[in-house]
């Protein structure tokens, strides 16, 4: 067993941070059985990551515990392994029951399951969430799944119902805690829990030890240990992180012009909202590229087919709010594209570390479209403690130099490989009817480069608006000059999605009865229990006075400042 220093950190009931002294592990130096061992031995796992050397023993012990890691750390190893090795396949009741935000994570943490279960006989998994069959669901549940993977919703439902039986569960799993609290499932994994038997061992997943962790790993949580594995730098050395300062109808320009300059097989491109998913979607597909939305009101076969479809590079770019690109696991991402900055820094940390992963390298792109979007880039640096770099767009000069270097070297390539006596009997044909071969070479170049798209004489792009100062190519200015944007206060509604409440539904109230127009309402994120919306900061005190003594659909709208 690896060395422990345990301090206490909190009062009853009692908190503990676990630090692992330095040292170099093996999967078989954590007390796992043969068979879990033989499995991730065939996997390819060598070693254990962090959160899996810290969290494996602990589970394995049965104490509860709450594991603080990044997005692709290896968490679902470090709760799955130790519930696996722990379960009675010959006992066919429900032991270890996963509760996860998506249905995408749900499907992703089954699979790995089964891959580690695949020489312990008698395990059932099973994953259960909305848009799937629930006769499929009922009938798996029937036949004896010790191992449960589901989202709240589809949980609570098979609890009403009695399809589900937790009476004997011996694990629960929190993974992802801080989405499930974002998304308003508070109420759901609350009383799931309390379905629960009191001498369960319970383990919380989250990237964040927000307040509402706290408060519910205190009321369902009995002397948790607490596992933290974020290091100095909590984004890969390895991802280039850069940001341009631009206007929103640039973007989809700018992420084509990108793709072909750093030639991109596949990228992700995070948006604030759905509704703008669908329109970046379409901006992109304009432009030539082969573009696909992911987002929460896709049927599951349309969000399969669009994932498999991506998966297998028959779409090169994936367009996607953070909830629907949670537990999206998709290797060799090129490069992520921020075209909304996200509200938390924690969720700029999530999307980014989709690209970069296993040592490889990768990048990170953002937009910055005012002062308040270059203050949260600073806020993001010292999240993450490392500098995002401020650039200049890729102007058209330079994108047509790349695809020529590029010709370039193809030609090289041709050249050296020397496999050109076909063409040459060929070349012969165009020398007999008369053309020079410098006209000819013309012509093909010509040819070749139409086909690109390549315009050798663009016109020169107009330089974004500076403090009085030009942003040249070396990328280094003073700021761009966003005087003439009111900077925006985001607002927090208590209404949402299952109050029957549309984003048309906060805009219509808002502008009818504050006299606003529609154009100064920013960004709008629609949760099951609550909203966020935008609004310019010299609105926000007639905004709250005015819908005080207001109703949105008949409902008391409920308003406040948004807490960052």
């Amino acid at each position: 067993m690896p060395s422990i220093n345990i301090k206490e950190t909190g009062k009853p009931p009692t908190y503990f941070q676990i630090q692992f002294m330095t040292t170099t592990l093996s999967f078989s130096d954590l007390f796992l059985g043969e068979e879990v061992l033989r499995s991730i031995t065939q996997m390819g796992f060598e070693t254990p990551t962090p959160i899996q050397e810290q969290s494996i023993p602990i589970m394995l012990e049965g104490l509860d515990m709450i594991g603080q890691a990044q997005t692709g750390t290896g968490k679902t190893a470090a709760f799955g392994l130790p519930i696996l090795d722990k379960i009675n396949p010959a006992d066919k009741k429900v032991q270890a029951l996963i509760l996860c935000p998506t249905r995408e994570l749900c499907v992703q943490i089954t699979q790995e399951l089964e891959k580690m279960a695949k020489y312990k006989k008698g395990i059932n998994i099973l994953s259960v969430y909305g848009g799937d069959s629930m006769s499929r669901q009922i009938r798996g549940l029937k036949q004896g799944a010790q191992i449960v993977a589901g989202t709240p919703g589809r949980i609570m439902d098979h609890l009403r119902r009695g399809s589900l039986n937790i009476n004997h569960l011996q694990v629960a799993v929190l993974d992802e805690a801080d989405e499930m609290l974002n998304m308003g499932f508070r109420e759901d994994m609350e009383t799931i829990l309390e379905y629960t038997p009191a001498d369960k061992q319970t383990a919380m997943f989250s990237a964040t030890m927000s307040k509402p962790i706290i408060e519910i790993s205190k009321k369902f949580l009995s002397n948790p240990r607490v596992v933290k594995t974020a290091g100095k730098n909590i984004t890969a050395s390895t991802i280039e992180q850069v940001y341009f300062p631009t206007r929103g109808n640039k973007k989809s320009k700018i992420i084509g012009n990108l793709v072909h300059l750093h030639e991109l097989s596949l990228s992700l491109v995070f948006c604030n909202t759905k509704a703008m998913t669908t329109t970046v979607t379409e901006e992109l597909r304009n432009t030539g590229l082969n573009a696909e939305a992911l987002h929460g009101d896709l049927s599951q076969n349309l969000r399969s087919q669009v994932l498999n479809k991506f998966r297998k590079k028959e779409v090169n770019i994936l367009v996607a709010t953070d909830v629907a690109a949670r537990g999206l696991d998709v290797e060799n991402v090129d490069a992520v594209f921020n075209f909304d900055l996200p509200h938390d820094n924690e969720f700029y940390v999530h999307r980014i570390g989709r690209t970069g992963r296993a040592g490889k390298t990768g990048r990170a792109f953002s937009f910055a479209e005012s002062r308040k979007d270059d203050r949260k880039i600073m806020e993001v640096e010292r999240f993450i403690k490392m500098k995002i770099s401020r650039q200049a767009v890729p102007e058209e000069q330079e994108l047509t130099q790349a695809k020529i270097t590029k010709l370039q070297n193809t030609l090289i390539d041709i050249a050296t490989e020397n496999k050109l006596a076909d063409y040459e009997k060929v070349l012969q044909q165009f020398y007999d009817k008369g053309f020079d071969p410098h006209l000819l070479a013309a012509c093909l170049l010509k040819s070749n480069l139409d086909e690109q798209g390549v315009n050798l004489n663009p016109k020169p792009a107009k330089k974004e608006k500076t403090n009085g100062n030009p942003i040249g190519n070396n990328g280094k200015s003073n700021g761009a000059d966003w005087e003439r944007e009111e900077p925006k206060i985001r607002m927090h509604l208590k209404l949402g999605k299952k109050d029957k409440i549309k984003p048309g539904d906060i805009v219509g109230a808002i502008t009818g009865e504050c006299k606003m127009s529609g154009n100064e309402i920013g960004v709008i994120d629609m949760f099951d229990h609550f909203s966020y919306f935008e609004i310019p900061e010299n609105k926000v005190r007639k905004v709250l006075k005015t819908m005080k003594r207001n109703t949105i659909k008949g409902k008391k709208a409920m308003l406040s400042i948004a807490r960052n």
